[in-house]
């Protein structure tokens, strides 16, 4: 299901919008603030949730802004191009753009694209194409021509597949649509032909595209009030030729037929779409949110000031011009699912808290003979299989890869494989496992050989598991590769107690200074630099537990901690890199009754040092209020719980007789006995309130009456 929540008024200023609306709403580096460009001479930064603007600039009298400001989102500066030429940057200290960075280019500007995670892009009105860094550095550089005569760039977008940027912008001549894909990184431009309707062809159409594995799904609204899907494939061989693509409807009538102005189209997710326009021909304009897997209208909300066809979203906000004003309307989308569709989707209670279930996809179902509701639904999804059949690498390329793994040197295989990843989809997973299988033969008939590089590009491929190539985290075993184990450990769900219990064993064993020189993943880990200020605090300070301060409990069974005796501990015993390894153990999968017998086999001391580390984190966990660690999928508290419990219950005979371990098991026999204290007053509040509800229902219920029916059979 899909909702739209109350709208609100983001400028209360009318907006220098002309006759075609605003010029663009691009996001800035700060998620709830956005740069708005009129269609004249300002550009204005909004900050959505306080609904007010925190700056603007504007360019000098008989200058005019030609293309949206954008954000460079690496230096979090703005960009805006003015007299179709002229290109400015500024930051939020700068006052008058008269006197800012100032570079004059030798071909006039369409749009300039900027997202996170790259660079910025330059396309001029002749289809050539400039990062912003190579323009700066010479401004007056020749722009080729890259269009032909009169043609002219109707719509854009810039997006990231598989992390490459990919720009793909649309043409327009005598009626024909041309789309253009350009991959940043490898300069391929590949031309395609849009074979349109005759409806599509009356009216320029409004576009809407989104990355959908390997190919780019292009929507356009026709004329006709419908929405046409062309699926147009990111990677090609033979970018040479002009290839023709045909679009398929996708949802009939979505707007009146005879709406000319007012429309727009905004694709929410993988199915769902936003429209704007009349749904009849007498009717005011409309906000309506479509699914398109079912074909079914979702919810919509009636425009009565009118709009300017102008639809921008970002995150969960729409944007637009209602009447003259610029208006946000929030909106939620839910995962999209058959009962969601027909409105039987359960929902829980708490109604500000959206159910997202997870449903099983029956597009990806390889062989089922399953058929698709409708004629149309069916065609298009036969119609994505059949392309991404054509982009997934033939036999004799499999072929000639296995035959390159068996005699080509590691350099060459890494070379082939990345050419060969770039054209596989994830769901030929089979296939992956078959080059896993080639790699690893020959690892083992040549101990010299060890195409690491090419291993770990195909783990991070996501579809292995260690019951499809169980011979890579062996020899990553012998050959001691901490990196590669723990990319495993993260992403294969079936790994044995056995090889599990193995890794432990390394990471514990290894030394800081081999630490040192590897690459680890330390996004499980969070900064303990802090941990020398925390003790000088708890020594000036009475250390509370969850709230409970011993000293204060009448609880004569509790030892009561000292202060000192809890700074000890707050200093981590492990560095930050084998944290991270020892995190990726906590995260694994495992059964008690297996795991138990392995862990016998770890040496004492490295018993004692895991947890150590086990204890620091339980502090932590312990002295925040919502009992989590801080940073990107860190141990959870029973995690680590269970995990203290797993050693203590595989080498407690040894751990005690470690002269090292007494400290540490009397700490953790402290800080449970005053954890029982915790959770007895708990239960006495508990109580205390039960008593004070029941008096309450009784004070209620007096001066009541109530009808009982008895029923005989």
């Amino acid at each position: 299901m899909a909702a739209l929540v109350e709208e609100f008024t983001l400028s209360t200023v009318v907006l220098g919008a002309g006759p075609d609306g605003l010029l663009g709403v691009e996001q800035s580096d700060k998620t709830d603030q956005f740069l708005v460009t009129d269609s004249g001479r300002t550009v204005v930064l909004y900050k959505v949730s306080d609904q007010k603007p925190l700056g603007s600039w504007s360019v000098k009298q008989g200058q005019i802004i030609t293309c949206p400001a954008v954000c460079n989102f690496q230096t979090g500066e703005y960009i805006v191009v003015h007299d179709n030429k002229v290109l400015r940057i500024w930051n939020n200290e700068d006052v008058n753009l008269d006197k800012v960075f100032k570079a004059t280019l030798s071909a006039e500007v369409y749009k300039i694209h900027s997202i996170q995670g790259t660079e910025p892009l330059v396309l001029f009105k002749e289809g050539a194409v400039r990062g912003l860094e190579a323009l700066l550095a010479e401004p007056q550089q020749t722009i080729e021509t890259v269009i032909s005569d009169g043609e002219v760039i109707k719509w854009t977008k810039f997006f990231l597949a598989y992390r490459h940027p990919v720009l793909i912008f649309i043409t327009e001549k005598h009626g024909n649509y041309f789309a253009y894909v350009q991959m940043c990184k490898s300069h391929n431009l590949t031309k395609y032909i849009l074979l349109l309707g005759q409806e599509e062809k009356s009216v320029t159409p409004n576009f809407s595209a989104h990355v959908d594995r390997n190919f780019i799904s292009l929507m356009s609204l026709s004329s006709d009030g419908c929405i046409y899907e062309t699926l147009i494939p990111i990677y090609l061989n033979d970018t040479e030729k002009d290839h023709k693509v045909v679009s398929s409807l996708l949802l009939k009538t979505v707007v009146s037929g005879n709406a000319r102005n007012g429309v727009a189209l905004a694709i929410l997710d993988q199915d769902h779409v936003a429209v704007l326009g009349p749904p009849l021909p007498a009717s005011k304009e409309c906000l309506s949110i479509w699914n398109t897997k079912f074909q079914t209208l979702q919810t919509s909300k009636e425009l009565s000031h009118g709009t300017s066809g102008q639809l921008w979203y970002y995150g969960e906000n729409l944007f637009m011009l209602h009447g003259k004003f610029l208006t946000v309307i929030p909106y939620k989308c839910e995962v999209s699912s058959l009962a969601g569709a027909l409105g039987k989707l359960k929902h829980s209670q708490d109604q500000d808290t959206p159910t997202m279930p997870h449903f099983v996809n029956w597009e990806t179902s390889q062989g089922c003979g399953l058929r698709s509701y409708n004629s149309e639904h069916s065609s298009r999804v036969l119609r994505r299989k059949k392309i991404e059949t054509s982009l997934q690498p033939e036999g004799p390329a499999t072929e000639q890869l296995l035959s390159t793994i068996k005699k080509d040197s590691e350099k060459h295989i890494e070379v082939e494989l990345r050419k060969f990843l770039a054209k596989w989809t994830p769901d030929f997973h089979t296939i992956i496992g078959d080059i896993v299988t080639g790699l690893l033969e020959r690892c083992k008939a040549e101990p010299s050989f060890y195409p690491r590089n090419c291993l770990m590009q195909l783990i991070q491929t996501h579809v292995l598991s260690y019951s499809l190539c169980p011979g890579l985290m062996e020899i990553a075993l012998e050959r001691t590769d901490v990196q590669m184990l723990q990319l495993c450990l993260q992403q294969f769900p079936d790994i044995p107690e056995l090889v599990t219990c193995s890794c432990l064993k390394i990471f514990l064993s290894i030394g800081d200074d081999s630490l040192q020189e590897i690459n680890i993943n330390m996004e499980s880990v969070f900064d303990c630099s802090d941990t020398v200020q925390d003790e000088k605090m708890e020594e000036k300070t009475e250390i509370l537990q969850n709230g409970f301060n011993p000293k204060d409990s009448n609880c004569s069974n509790c030892n009561q901690e000292k202060p000192q005796d809890a700074t000890k501990t707050t200093s981590c015993p492990v560095t930050p890199k084998r944290a991270a390894l020892l995190n990726a153990i906590l995260h694994s999968a495992y059964s008690e009754a297996f795991l138990l017998p392995h862990l016998k086999d770890i040496p004492a001391k490295h018993i004692t040092l895991f947890l150590q580390y086990l204890y620091f984190l339980y502090l932590k966990c312990s002295g925040n209020a919502a009992m989590t660690l801080p940073g990107i999928r860190p141990p959870t508290l029973s995690q680590i719980m269970d995990w203290i419990c797993l050693l203590l219950d595989a080498n407690f005979t040894v751990v005690l007789m470690i002269p090292e371990a007494k400290r540490l098991l009397i700490n953790l026999y402290k800080f449970v006995k005053s954890q029982i204290c915790v959770y007895s007053e708990l239960n006495k509040i508990e109580v205390s309130f039960r008593e004070l509800q029941k008096l309450n229902q009784e004070k209620n219920s007096r001066g009541l009456y109530s009808i009982e029916v008895l029923e005989l059979f």
